[in-house]
């Protein structure tokens, strides 16, 4: 682990540059998560650009932040990148932020930045919430080895050919999906990876409500049938080679896992038998004996 030296927290202090783009990642859902390095950029900056002024500026306003806003979103990117580039070679300092999250990924931040580089203007990024790693960390699938695949297509065309490659793919997949077409992309998956892919799906994410449902895809089908999706959603889906033998629920394996723990078997062993029995990650396994000790505690 990278140790923090007293001068690498001091040089914030001499922040913001000039003629500098900071890339900033804001709360995506939990408030407390904005970095104090972020606060003093966000305080200190020329211009902060972002998706939607009234949003952010309702953001700024819980932390006692006045700043220039401007709009920056993927129906004006073409306008605002000139003016943005004009700005820095004033002198001038840019944060950038989206509406919840790290920008750059699946926004247009991710030209602005490009330009930016292109024109030799530093670029630095302030790290913060980023649902996809968030959702990806907290699922129990496989994190070692994985890919992004954002909003897919919606042109049928182009959403078909990932579809295809998405069900051959061996990494943990990472989706977005909004929850009038969740049920949809539910139903494709399963048409071509199979019901019993292994699946996480996590909602509220930092919020008092955050939930995950899976394991599988059928299952998450069979509880959004039933359940009305709502809010933003991020999808983490196992790799092929990570099939679920048979279709089992949550419920089974919670079930399971206490009879076993019962019986006085570690966790390390729960987590090898099922794994092997059921097709079932050991991380996802180790997460539900966790919960499962937590109920028996309370």
């Amino acid at each position: 682990m990278m140790e923090l030296e007293t001068d690498d927290i001091a040089a914030g202090e001499l922040e913001p540059s000039s003629g500098a783009l900071y890339v900033i990642g804001t709360p995506i859902g939990n408030l407390g998560d904005l970095s104090p390095r972020a606060k003093y950029i966000l305080s200190k900056v020329t211009i902060i650009a972002c998706e939607d002024t009234r949003h952010s500026g309702q953001l700024l306003k819980h932390f006692k932040i006045k700043a220039k806003l401007i709009s920056f979103h993927k129906h004006n990117t073409f306008s605002r990148i000139p003016k943005l580039m004009q700005a820095l070679s004033e002198g001038k300092s840019i944060a950038l932020i989206s509406d919840a999250g790290l920008p750059g990924i699946n926004d247009p931040g991710e030209e602005l930045v490009a330009k930016a580089k292109d024109n030799q203007f530093n670029v630095i990024c302030i790290p913060g919430p980023c649902a996809a790693i968030t959702a990806l960390v907290s699922s129990g699938l496989p994190s070692s080895r994985f890919c992004f695949e954002g909003f897919l297509p919606s042109k049928p065309k182009d959403r078909k050919s990932i579809l295809k490659l998405i069900a051959k793919e061996k990494r943990t997949i990472i989706i977005y999906e909004s929850p009038h077409r969740l049920l949809k992309l539910l139903k494709e998956l399963s048409d071509h990876c199979g019901k019993n892919r292994p699946l996480q799906v996590a909602r509220e994410l930092t919020k008092k409500h955050e939930e995950f449902i899976g394991p599988t895809i059928n299952s998450v089908i069979k509880h959004f049938l039933i359940t009305k999706p709502k809010g933003e959603f991020t999808l983490i889906l196992g790799g092929l080679c990570s099939i679920i033998k048979a279709e089992t629920t949550k419920e089974d394996l919670l079930k399971t896992i206490k009879q076993l723990l019962s019986q006085g078997k570690s966790s390390n062993d729960i987590a090898k038998e099922l794994s092997l029995k059921k097709g079932v990650s050991k991380n996802f396994l180790y997460s539900l004996i966790l919960q499962s000790k937590k109920q028996t505690s309370i």
